[in-house]
């Protein structure tokens, strides 16, 4: 009995243990198949990332799937777009059906379509700027498509790029290099030239706008070309034409330079060149046209006068004019009833101020001979010294143009030349001439405290509750501002006086000074701009920047990086200044956006380089300080 139950007890254990085993089987298949599972789903999911979806017939092209996709294909359709676009969201219709049409050709075209702001590496790659940008790929290449937004317009361009002949037309920009750049800028009346750098983003944008461009000025009559140069090829003619920055954009005129000062995109680009392409100045054959400038007009009149086109001194003048022609407004007459109503014979250049700015403490017309000889620059130095009267009308509209010489003493109130007004502007004006007469050295203008509201809140005379306020401009872009008082010619005088002597206090807006300044990129307020920036024992690179600037926020790590690295070179600074809470209180740092960088040399603190690269890394930053750096140490091995 007790072999038997030992027996039963044995068996049961040998069909425990293999119940068991075989659980642990079990698990073990079914680990496996979940492995299985498991890898299946992730090799779905690698799937899943270059699958192309389609909605409504429009495939959905992502930054994994787009390369895969294009690859070997003749011809694609790619609506670049963004969700939140009101335009796209207008087009998404009409885009289906393009699709659905281009779908039934034979062969059928794809078109699809990409979120350029989740497929942001896309967007950069083809330069989209705005939404819906249209691009049509041949053979992986992109082609601009820039017309109709319609189904008919984009299908035909579409179908017409798809043959198998097509290829883009040759460019319209001319490409010039040392071997054909003098022939071609020499024997052209006009040509505007293009210096690139391949790599800078501002100059890929610009690109398909100056290429655009370039095909409506070919069909001008007469044409005129547009041309450009890898500034990176040849270096040569980059350094010729002080090319320091990427786009430089210049004008030639038979091969003499000129600046272009114009927009940079198609229609502006167009416009200004074909204003460029005509005389600056305006032939006028009778007196009157003079002599209704003189009475109404609000700038100096400048007359030319000349026995014919062929005289040498014409000749001289439009050359004169041509540098200038978007400062002044020029005229010249070969007319004998003009020569005479300006009292001078041929050969001669007259500059007479409007009847509203003249007075008794000065001509009322100036001239100038020019002859065979003349130097073009004499003749421009008289332009600029002569155009601004004793006590001109200082205006947002001829800042720029007119009073940019400092120092610069204005005088604020309501400057109104309306009938009912004029009487009033011009006795306070009349107070300020007989102040002015006496310092020649100065530039005197009165000017409309409206237009300048932002300016006298600067110089903190927004409030004064005076009728008349007087600021001065100076040098450096330092401001100072006249105690509120009664205005009166003796008020004016002292005043300015005091500013000769050297017995006034500039105004400078600033934050406090900080108390701890020793970290690797240094902190800059108003009060300690001249003593940073402007230290000539030292190479500063300065960054102005808004607080709530993106562009700025983004900088910020690498330019903290920046500081770092260079942190052990003592005659170098890395800085910055908020533009927004401080007074840059010197003109030749212009500040026009953020963030705005400068690099100070030590030896031309007053002709800082602006750094213009597109490469605004801790690498890209170096290579223009080492490029730049007067004082730079040669240990840089250990930088």
């Amino acid at each position: 009995m007790k072999k038997l139950a030992l027996l039963l007890i044995v068996l049961l254990g040998v069909a425990h243990f293999a119940t068991v085993s075989r659980c642990e089987e079990d698990v073990a298949e079914s680990k496996e198949e979940t492995d299985e599972e498991d890898s299946d789903d992730e090799e779905d999911d690698e799937d899943d990332d270059t699958e192309v979806k389609e909605e409504n017939g429009v495939l959905v092209l992502t930054d994994n799937n787009f390369d895969t996709f294009i690859e070997g294909k003749d011809t694609v359709l790619v609506e670049f777009y963004a969700p939140w676009c009101g335009h796209c969201k207008q087009f998404a219709p009409e885009y289906e059906k393009i699709a659905q049409t281009l779908k039934e050709n034979d062969p059928p075209i794809p078109v699809a379509k990409v979120d350029a702001t989740v497929a942001s590496g896309l967007g950069s790659r083809f330069d989209v700027s705005g939404y819906p940008t249209i691009k049509i790929l041949k053979n992986g290449e992109p082609v601009d498509y820039d017309g109709e937004r319609t189904e008919k317009a984009i299908v035909e361009r579409v179908k017409e790029v798809a043959q198998p002949d097509w290829k883009p037309p040759p460019e319209a920009t001319l490409v010039l290099t040392k071997d054909n750049f003098d022939d071609t800028v020499n024997n052209a009346d006009i040509i505007l030239v293009e210096f690139y750098a391949p790599w800078c983003g501002h100059c890929k944008r610009l690109a398909p706008e100056y290429e655009k461009a370039a095909k409506e000025l070919s069909q001008r009559t007469p044409p005129i070309p547009l041309a450009k140069v890898d500034a990176t090829e040849e270096s040569e003619l980059a350094s010729r034409f002080g090319v320091t920055g990427y786009p430089t954009l210049k004008i030639f005129r038979k091969g003499k330079v000129f600046e272009y000062n114009g927009p940079r995109e198609r229609n502006g680009i167009v416009d200004y060149m074909s204003e460029q392409a005509g005389p600056p100045s305006k032939q006028v054959q009778a007196a009157k046209q003079i002599q209704e400038l003189i009475k109404d007009g609000d700038d100096a009149v400048i007359v030319g006068v000349f026995s014919s086109e062929q005289d040498a001194a014409y000749d001289i003048y439009i050359e004169a004019c041509n540098s200038l022609r978007e400062d002044f407004t020029f005229r010249h007459s070969f007319s004998a009833e003009v020569a005479k109503l300006l009292k001078v014979s041929p050969g001669h250049v007259v500059i007479v101020q409007p009847e509203k700015f003249r007075s008794k403490h000065e001509p009322s017309s100036h001239t100038f001979s020019v002859k065979d000889s003349t130097v073009v620059s004499d003749v421009q130095e008289f332009f600029k010294k002569h155009v601004i009267p004793l006590v001109g009308h200082r205006k947002p509209s001829n800042d720029a143009k007119r009073y940019t010489k400092r120092p610069l003493v204005v005088v604020y109130y309501g400057v109104d030349f309306s009938f009912d007004y004029r009487k009033a502007t011009q006795f306070w004006r009349g107070k300020v001439l007989d102040v002015a007469k006496d310092f020649p050295e100065y530039t005197f203008a009165i000017a409309d405290e409206e237009d300048y509201a932002e300016e006298l809140k600067g110089l903190g005379l927004s409030e004064s509750g005076e009728e008349v306020n007087v600021g001065i401009l100076a040098d450096g872009g330092k401001k100072y501002a006249m105690e509120p008082e009664e205005f009166d010619s003796e008020v004016l005088r002292d005043f300015v006086v005091a500013f000769k002597k050297g017995k006034l206090k500039p105004i400078i807006k600033s934050q406090p000074v900080p108390k701890n300044n020793k970290g690797p990129v240094k902190v800059v307020v108003g009060k300690t701009f001249d003593d940073i920036v402007m230290d000539t024992q030292k190479d500063v690179l300065i960054e102005f920047y808004a607080p709530w600037c993106g562009h700025c926020k983004k900088l910020e790590p690498d330019y903290l990086a920046l500081g770092k690295k260079y942190k052990g070179e003592k005659n170098l600074v890395i800085a910055k200044m908020d533009a927004t809470a401080n007074d840059v209180p010197n003109d030749s740092y212009k500040v026009e956006g953020f963030p705005t960088i400068y690099f100070a040399p030590s030896n031309k603190k007053q002709s800082p380089i602006k750094f213009e690269g597109g490469d605004r890394t801790v690498e890209g930053f170096s290579k223009f300080l080492e490029e730049h750096a007067t004082k730079l140490s040669q240990k840089r091995d250990e930088l």
